[in-house]
């Protein structure tokens, strides 16, 4: 998919071929839900955005569902390229044998980091669970990989490098994975919807940094 930088950030372009209409529509999808989410992706709404027919949508798209499924996939991209940049730039900052460690905190601060500056787009890219499991299957091997593998890589890497016993590795990834999500609801729809972006990231840090020293030094699991 074409993107252009919107304000330090990737963003979609229309492709300028009626040809590519399934592309067109994706696209104008996502630019709909960095607004509203997933709730601004009517069919009728995105396709009357680039003057063609509903009808025409279903030449692509099995169903709305299908359309919406496409966007969330596209924006769980977003997702992910945000977290690796974040992972590849606070690696030049540590030792090499910190980075494994480092690039699961990376993985939280970004996680959170996306939501707090694009919340239409991480409620798209948490639609993207909808995806069927033939999807799932392709997307696992894409490229960016999803969110998920991310960190689940991280791990593997931390148990690699010495960082994590077995022990510990053993479903961290829904360790983590909770204390950023519940954290990203709170910010969202909870009591911080409505706090300080600089306080939010403090917090953001305490979380993440509490939530990775809890599990180096969390013992064997009962």
């Amino acid at each position: 998919m074409n993107t252009v930088k919107e304000g330090g950030r990737t963003a979609p372009t229309r492709p300028r071929r009626s040809s590519e209409l399934r592309t067109t529509l994706i696209e104008e999808g996502l630019r709909r839900g960095r607004r509203g989410g997933v709730a601004a992706l009517g069919l009728r709404e995105i396709t009357r955005s680039v003057g063609v027919s509903a009808n025409a949508a279903y030449r692509h798209f099995a169903g709305h569902d299908a359309l919406l499924v496409a966007v969330a996939v596209e924006a769980r991209a977003l997702l992910a390229h945000h977290i690796i940049d974040r992972m590849d730039r606070d690696a030049t900052h540590v030792e090499a044998a910190a980075r494994p460690l480092q690039r699961v905190r990376s993985f939280g601060l970004g996680y959170i980091d996306f939501a707090l500056s694009e919340p239409g787009w991480l409620d798209l890219a948490c639609y993207s669970q909808h995806a069927s499991s033939d999807v799932v299957t392709v997307l696992a091997a894409s490229d960016p990989p999803p969110p998920h593998q991310l960190l689940v890589d991280a791990l593997d890497d931390m148990l690699t490098f010495g960082a994590l016993t077995e022990d510990q590795r053993v479903d961290a990834e829904w360790i983590i994975w909770s204390a950023v999500e519940g954290f990203t609801e709170l910010t969202a729809n909870g009591p911080l919807q409505h706090a300080d972006r600089t306080h939010l990231e403090h917090l953001a840090r305490r979380v993440v940094d509490t939530t990775v020293r809890a599990l180096i030094q969390s013992a064997e699991p009962v």
